[in-house]
């Protein structure tokens, strides 16, 4: 009964918050479980109940942020898509808010591209020997870069898809969306004025992965405008996911806000509550409450690596044993209820088969968030236009084949189709196209992306996203260019794309259905949010080739590295606390039981600082 009082009182508190006439900001402190959205809907639809009138009056609206377009599509719903809520992703809400600025956007990107131009130039300037592969990829860059910049006369307007592709002519990518609407809303004050005007209320969902500039941007609004302007973050430090979400947010809230805190855990059972509070003890404090009554059974196996092991049978063992225990026959591998999550994304590359594809990706910082999300250009372009192309051609579905070429195949653009004397002749030739491109599979091939690519690219299918260009050029025409190149200023994006492109077909589709939540694996990115009655987590360092993370370190089995020592000391970020709130995040998936997988070639250490820590009871640690 209690906790039914609490987390009303959390509803009457944040709508006390929502008041039109003295706003208040707040960052709601929302642990794993603690029902975060329905405390969020029952907010609003009060607000709504009392505030209707006044908000149509002025033509305003409450704005709701989203991590991904399922909790969009998921308040929308709860809502009951009431137009009163502008729910978005933060990219939707970005573009929004700048979509009718069309000359101060030209006038950003000019100056833009011509700073990375002049870049470009001077690393040129230096260069001995031209014709290497980073020589004749810069030179593409900046042919491609200046004739952007004599484009831009011609854009009548830009468009975005926050959820596709972005290759047109007049189109900004997703990183030009975020940086320019930050610094629009940062650093303008009639922009700051428009955002208050139409939004008097701003919440943010998953605020602590939201955009570090944005957010920062947010809290220059909110500043000079406090006085009828609310911005509203619901979030949690622990489960920050993302590395340019805003650090420590939660910490460094402004004294004039208020400070909410949801404590109930509605998701957890008993012991895996207890679990996660022991998780983050030594972070901030937080600890939360459960809201079941089962106990729930947590086991931490740990698995003597040193020892010639088949992981896939110990882990079917330990499901197994996890069945017994519970007593719940659910407990199967084949079974859907039973989720296995990993730390690291290598373990899930190297289990599925796609390590060829990601890791080169994965190893470049800016790569990284857009490799996670399926959006980065070079991915959307193999994943929604190559991959679902080559599937309905295979399966003789010639409608398909035939959507999917007129929405994004340049060949039969609006442009194209008018401007041609004849238009079947484009037909043809786009079909022609297609053909050619499929061939690549005849007799069961598996082609290689970047084969792909040069057919793609020789052929003018799809537009070739800017990242791929120089590639592109090279794979057509590469007689005088020196593949080996030992230059000290080569571009890592473009070999990471070198070396992925590398990768067969199907191990990029491998990859498709893993970001899609389609494999049997899942990760901390994909699944925070979910819940699932059987969780089993792996821990495996060696598997997960990082160094980003380290769960030895965290469980007490290795020394803290140079850097993890030198990062403590700066106040940044080691591997130990990442590996902590990636472990938090997959041990409160579960709603039931829980397991944790470690392997480890010190079995003894791992055992003997989880007992300390008081994470687990002896009964609970299991060898195998």
């Amino acid at each position: 009964m209690s906790n039914c009082f609490n987390s009303v009182s959390k509803e009457e508190e944040i709508f006390s918050y929502l008041d039109l006439d003295n706003p208040k900001s707040f960052f709601l402190f929302a642990g794993a479980g603690s029902g975060k959205t329905r405390s969020l809907v029952e907010a609003l639809k009060r607000f709504r109940a009392e505030n209707i009138d006044q908000l149509r009056r002025k033509a305003q609206k409450v704005a709701i942020i989203t991590y991904t377009n399922a909790a969009c599509d998921e308040i929308k719903r709860r809502l009951e898509f009431d137009s009163t809520f502008h729910v978005s992703t933060i990219h939707s809400f970005a573009w929004e808010l700048i979509k009718p600025y069309t000359n101060d956007i030209k006038e950003w990107l000019v100056n833009n591209l011509k700073s990375e131009i002049i870049e470009l130039n001077k690393q040129q300037s230096k260069v001995k020997n031209t014709e290497t592969k980073t020589y004749a990829d810069r030179e593409s860059k900046i042919a491609f870069k200046t004739k952007r910049i004599e484009s831009l006369d011609s854009i009548r307007k830009f468009s975005y898809n926050p959820n596709g592709e972005n290759t047109g002519k007049g189109s900004l990518n997703h990183s030009e969306v975020i940086k320019i609407s930050a610094e629009f809303i940062q650093n303008r004050p009639l922009m700051q004025s428009i955002l208050v005007r139409k939004y008097p209320i701003l919440l943010i969902d998953e605020s602590q992965d939201t955009k570090k500039e944005l957010i920062d941007a947010f809290f220059e609004v909110q500043k000079n405008k406090s006085e009828c302007f609310a911005l509203g973050m619901f979030g949690d430090t622990m489960q920050r996911i993302y590395n340019d979400g805003k650090k420590d947010l939660g910490q460094n809230i402004p004294a004039t806000w208020a400070k909410p805190a949801k404590e109930i855990n509605y998701r957890c059972p008993k012991r895996v509550v207890t679990l996660i509070n022991k998780i983050r003890s030594s972070v901030d404090g937080q600890e939360q409450k459960p809201n079941k009554e089962i106990d729930g059974i947590v086991r931490l196996f740990v698995i003597d690596a040193r020892k010639q092991i088949e992981k896939a049978k110990v882990e079917t063992d330990v499901f197994s044993r996890m069945a017994i225990l519970s007593g719940d026959n659910e407990w199967n591998y084949s079974k859907a209820d039973v989720k296995v999550l990993t730390l690291e994304h290598h373990m899930a590359a190297s289990r599925d088969g796609f390590s060829p594809f990601f890791e080169p990706l994965y190893a470049v910082d800016k790569l990284k968030n857009g490799l996670l999300d399926g959006t980065l250009s070079g991915v959307s372009l193999f994943a929604n236009q190559v991959l679902p192309l080559v599937k309905a051609r295979q399966s003789g579905d010639q409608f398909e084949v035939a959507r999917i070429a007129r929405k994004y195949s340049p060949l039969l653009s609006k442009e194209v189709l008018q401007s041609s004397s004849d238009s079947v002749q484009e037909i043809i030739k786009t079909k022609e196209a297609v053909n050619s491109l499929c061939t690549l599979w005849d007799n069961n091939n598996n082609p290689p992306l970047n084969l792909v690519l040069r057919e793609v690219f020789r052929s003018g299918l799809f537009q070739i996203p800017e990242a791929l260009i120089p590639i592109a050029k090279r794979l057509l025409d590469d007689s005088h260019i020196i593949e080996n190149d030992q230059s000290s200023d080569k571009d890592s994006v473009i070999d990471a794309w070198d070396e992925a492109l590398k990768c067969l077909f199907s191990q990029f589709e491998q990859y498709v259905q893993y970001i899609n939540d389609q494999s049997r694996f899942g990760t901390h990115q994909g699944i925070k949010g979910l819940e699932f009655p059987r969780v089993m987590v792996v821990l495996d360092d060696e598997e997960a080739k990082g160094f980003l993370f380290s769960y030895e370190k965290l469980l007490g089995a290795k020394e803290l590295s140079k850097t993890d020592i030198k990062n403590q000391s700066e106040g940044k970020d080691t591997s130990i606390e990442r590996t902590r709130r990636l472990f938090y995040v997959t041990c409160s998936r579960a709603e039931r039981n829980l397991a944790i997988v470690a392997y480890t070639k010190e079995p003894e250490m791992v055992r003997d600082y989880a007992l300390s820590e008081g994470w687990f009871e002896e009964n609970e640690v299991i060898y195998i």
